[in-house]
């Protein structure tokens, strides 16, 4: 198994390399902003979906299309401030979570962290399903091939990231650099075909019948759907809060570099998401439900047919949207882990795996996000709605936060700062409601039900931890009183592994020690008796009579009688197991198991195991 292990993710690293598995800025950019950068694939596109299909006003839908485009990216420069102070300001990582935490409470912290957590495991569906709807714009594929082709992408992605950030980064870095490139000379080719060539909107000629009869929609625009629609789009500022997170994985000066990187990702995803809606508001490619993603309609178009530059194109964004999820798959767990060592998740998503990553919360990613996927059939229209809400609760607490933050430390330019914040606070808070109350029906309703789930569940962990905490706390001084001991050595018959049980059960010379057995009939009772007495075995054997075949019940209720009778005592139970490869040990103390769980919940009882190797037995007595 473990060169398995090494083969898939690689050997381990030492804790001692930590440094070593840092970020440097060219690395940073595709792993904390591809989830962002890849919004401009899809977030244009989601804006025509109501304008065309939810509102039906047809070829009007263009019109509105570039104003909501500067709107959202007025909020993505807002945003892009705002976190650039949360990174200076906290270099920790931990992005909203953590700035919830120092200036508004537990509860906002806890609210702030499940939404991100929601978010991140939605970016990676949501990616993910735009990614293969990409591939099926290009080659054609049968909708059925969505499901498992998305499922295929999330087991790359997984198995890429449980190798390192460092090296994960490193393989995803070229694609997604390839895909920006393809989107500006998208762009600057569509500008020089718009403005100097002088080219008109894609034919119908072009169209699916469906987009042809959206495009004759005569309704007209409601404040509602124009809200609806602004929501849709500024999915756009989904993954910008990522490198904030991950300030710890960037070289040295972390907050420095995790700050350029955030300016670089602003830059790109601004001036790519407002070329896209020109292009569209030109172009103007209609599509309908069943139909590919309007950018490959627009590069099909503008570069004449699906040749070199149009596959090239395709190609980009099909990387670029599948390496979004690897933005969910760098924070998700870092995210996680902070959480964890406040004690209100599991600690295990604390440790690091054997590549210094943080490898279950790697893996419950993956599951998550795959349950997802095949609930929804992998349709991103579907899984939009549940995506927005999560974000933009998370940009409006980390706002907040730093509002009072500003408040509280007055540090330098601290006014231009908190009117930063303020602005951003409102107007993210805004959009969230109107995701909430827009896109209730769609779906939006399932993280505004999941997270205050998700943060009672947080606060009943962190309630568990409180009272272990307590409940092995000492005092100076402290120390047990003195206790009797008894040992229970299980035994089923005369074998080696009995045997060797008894052994190391006297070896520790406790105050008692019995053995006992369970049997079923009489004929079981004769058998124990008569190997017991041909090997001499100097212990006293409890016989109990087990009609109906059960081994706990009639075990803890001699333990029980064990209690009654010794008040000061500790009982330790003895199971000899034995332990055989791998692949047959499930052939093996299935009993044991069960009756190990249900004894450990015992107050003053311990069990022990001896292990039997079956490979390892001489003939020989010791």
């Amino acid at each position: 198994m473990s060169k398995i292990k090494d083969f898939l993710i690689g050997k381990p690293i030492s804790s001692a390399e930590e440094q070593h598995q840092r970020l440097r800025k060219a690395i940073a950019l595709p792993v904390f902003a591809s989830d962002a950068i890849s919004s401009t694939a899809y977030a244009t596109d989601e804006i025509l979906v109501v304008l065309l299909i939810g509102a039906g006003i047809g070829s009007k839908a263009f019109a509105p299309l570039l104003p909501i485009a500067i709107i959202v990216c007025i909020l993505l420069v807002i945003v892009v401030l705002s976190y650039r102070q949360t990174i200076h300001a906290y270099p920790s990582g931990g992005g909203a979570y953590i700035v919830s935490r120092e200036n508004l409470g537990s509860t906002p912290a806890l609210i702030a962290g499940s939404s991100l957590l929601v978010d991140y495991i939605l970016t990676v569906s949501v990616s993910v399903a735009g990614g293969v709807l990409a591939i099926r714009t290009a080659f054609g594929f049968d909708r059925s091939m969505a499901v498992p082709l998305c499922l295929i992408c999330v087991f790359i992605m997984t198995i890429m990231n449980l190798r390192g950030v460092k090296e994960s980064g490193a393989a995803f870095a070229g694609p997604t650099y390839f895909y920006i490139i393809m989107l500006i000379i998208l762009i600057v080719t569509g500008l020089y075909r718009i403005f100097v060539q002088h080219i008109g909107p894609i034919p119908e000629s072009m169209l699916s019948r469906e987009a042809v009869e959206l495009s004759k929609g005569t309704a007209s625009l409601s404040l509602f759907m124009l809200l609806r629609a602004f929501s849709s789009g500024a999915v756009a500022l989904s993954g910008v809060e990522a490198v904030s997170n991950g300030v710890p994985a960037f070289e040295k000066p972390e907050a420095k570099n995790a700050s350029t990187t955030l300016l670089w990702m602003g830059g790109i995803l601004g001036s790519c998401f407002l070329g896209v809606s020109v292009l569209a508001a030109h172009l103007k490619p209609f599509r309908g439900e069943s139909d590919g993603n309007g950018l490959g309609l627009m590069a099909e178009y503008l570069y004449n047919g699906k040749g070199v530059m149009f596959w090239m194109t395709m190609i980009g964004t099909f990387l670029i949207l599948i390496l979004a999820a690897n933005t969910a798959y760098a924070d998700f767990p870092r995210l996680a882990s902070i959480i964890a060592k406040d004690g209100f998740l599991p600690r295990q998503f604390f440790n690091r795996g054997s590549r210094l990553v943080f490898s279950n919360g790697v893996l419950f990613l993956a599951a998550v996000a795959s349950v997802l996927i095949v609930a929804f059939n992998g349709d991103i229209s579907k899984l939009i709605p549940l995506y927005a809400f999560g974000v933009f609760t998370g940009f409006t607490l980390s706002q907040s936060g730093m509002v009072k933050h500003h408040l509280k430390f007055k540090e330098k330019n601290w006014k231009f700062g908190i009117t930063i914040n303020a602005i951003g606070a409102l107007t993210t808070g805004l959009i969230a409601v109107i995701v909430v109350v827009s896109k209730f029906t769609e779906g939006a309703w399932i993280p505004a039900l999941l997270i205050p789930i998700l943060v009672t569940s947080f606060r009943a962990v962190g309630r568990h931890y409180d009272r272990g905490h307590a409940a092995v706390h000492v005092e100076p001084g402290y120390w047990p009183r003195r206790e009797t001991h008894t040992m229970v050595v299980l035994v089923g018959g005369i074998n080696k592994g009995v045997l060797h049980g008894l052994q190391y059960a006297k070896s520790l010379n406790p105050d008692r020690l019995v053995a006992v057995t369970v049997a079923t009939d009489d004929e079981d009772r004769q058998r124990i008796e008569a190997q017991w007495a041909a090997f001499a075995v100097p212990i006293d054997l409890n016989i109990l009579y087990s009609p109906y075949r059960e081994l706990t019940r009639p075990v803890s209720e001699f333990l029980d009688e064990l209690d009654a009778r010794y008040q000061d005592d500790i009982v330790t139970v003895v199971i000899p197991e034995f332990v055989t490869s791998w692949r047959t040990q499930w052939l093996h103390n299935g009993s044991a198991f069960a009756l190990k769980a249900k004894l450990l919940q015992r107050p003053h009882t311990a069990v022990v195991s001896v292990p039997i190797h079956m490979t390892g037995l001489t003939t020989e007595e010791k």
